[in-house]
C-alpha cells in the first residue's frame, strides 16, 4: 500500500507539470514562437540544475557517455519542438492524446531497430494504435495539418530519447542527464531562436518560468515514480493526464472534447496496456 501512495503521489506530480506545462506553452505561444520558447525552456532549466548541483555536488556530472547524451538530446530536442508546435495551434487534449503513441513506437522501434520478435500480441498493440491515431486525425475527412505532423514525429523522437534514457540511467544519475539535456539543448536553441527570438513582455515571464521548472519536475517525478513501482502501476495513473489536461483546457480555453478524441485515445490506451501486460508476463517467465 505504501508503494501505490508513493507512486501515485509522484505521479500526481507529474501528471501536474504536464498539465502546467502545456498550458504555459499556449501562453507563451501568443508572443513567442516554437524556438524562443524552447530557448528559455532552457535558459531556466540550467539555472535551476546547476543550483542542485551546487548543493547535491558538480562531481556527479562526469560521464564516460558524452556521446550519447549527445545523440539524446539532438533527438529529444526534435520532440520537444514538435510537441511545442503542437501544443500552439491544436486542442492540448489532442495533443496529449497523440503523445500516448511513444511506447506504440518505442515497441514498433525495438521490432525493427533491435530485432525483438514481433508477436500476436505486439501487433495487435501496434495495430490499435495506429487505428487510435487515424481515429483522431480522421485523415480524407477533415485536414491534417503540419501541427499534427509535428506531434506525431515528436512522439516518434520521444520514444527514442526513452530508449536512450534507458541505457543511460544504468550509469549515469537522473540530474546528470538533466544537466546534460539543459546544457546540450540551451546552445542548440539559442542558434535555432536567434534570427527570431521575441523577448516576451514581463506580464509572461512567470509562464516562462513554469515552463522551465515544469520541463524538469515532470520528467523528474515520472522517473521517481518508476523507480517506486511497476510499471503496470504507473502507467494507467499516466493515462489520467488526458482527462486533467481535457478539463483545464475546456475551462481556461472552451476547448471541447469530441467523441472521435475519446475513441482514438481509448484505443490508444487500450494497445498501451495490451503490450504493457504483454511485457510483463514475459519477464515473469
Amino acid at each position: 500500500m505504501t508503494t501505490i501512495i508513493a507512486v501515485a503521489a509522484w505521479m500526481a506530480g507529474a501528471i501536474a507539470s504536464f498539465t502546467l506545462m502545456g498550458i504555459s506553452g499556449r501562453e507563451l505561444s501568443a508572443e513567442v514562437d516554437t524556438y524562443g520558447i524552447l530557448f528559455l525552456r532552457s535558459l531556466v532549466g540550467i539555472v535551476v540544475v546547476g543550483l542542485l548541483l551546487q548543493h547535491n555536488g558538480w562531481q556527479q556530472v562526469r560521464s564516460n557517455r558524452l556521446p550519447a547524451h549527445l545523440m539524446r538530446n539532438l533527438i529529444h530536442y526534435g520532440g520537444q519542438f514538435g510537441w511545442f508546435y503542437g501544443i500552439a495551434f491544436l486542442p492540448l487534449a489532442q495533443v496529449f492524446a497523440l503523445e500516448f503513441t511513444v511506447p506504440l513506437w518505442g515497441l514498433l522501434l525495438a521490432v525493427v531497430f533491435l530485432k525483438e520478435q514481433l508477436t500476436i500480441t505486439r501487433c495487435l498493440a501496434l495495430a490499435m494504435g495506429i487505428l487510435g491515431v487515424i481515429v483522431i486525425l480522421r485523415p480524407g475527412v477533415i485536414p491534417i495539418t503540419a501541427a499534427m505532423l509535428a506531434v506525431l514525429a515528436s512522439a516518434v523522437c520521444y520514444a527514442i530519447a526513452h530508449i536512450s534514457t534507458k541505457s543511460l540511467i544504468a550509469t549515469d544519475t537522473p540530474l546528470t542527464i538533466l544537466f546534460y539535456m539543459t546544457l546540450i539543448q540551451l546552445p542548440i536553441g539559442a542558434v535555432a531562436a536567434w534570427p527570431t527570438l521575441t523577448i516576451p513582455p514581463l506580464s509572461l515571464w512567470p509562464w516562462v518560468v513554469v515552463v522551465g521548472l515544469t520541463a524538469l519536475s515532470a520528467h523528474y517525478c515520472l522517473a521517481k515514480a518508476l523507480s517506486q513501482g511497476d510499471a503496470s502501476i504507473v502507467l494507467p495513473i499516466d493515462f489520467l493526464r488526458l482527462p486533467v489536461i481535457a478539463m483545464a483546457a475546456a475551462i481556461l480555453y472552451d476547448e471541447s472534447i469530441d467523441v472521435w478524441l475519446i475513441g482514438g485515445a481509448a484505443l490508444m490506451v487500450t494497445g498501451n496496456i495490451i503490450s504493457l501486460n504483454a511485457e510483463r508476463t514475459k519477464s515473469s517467465t
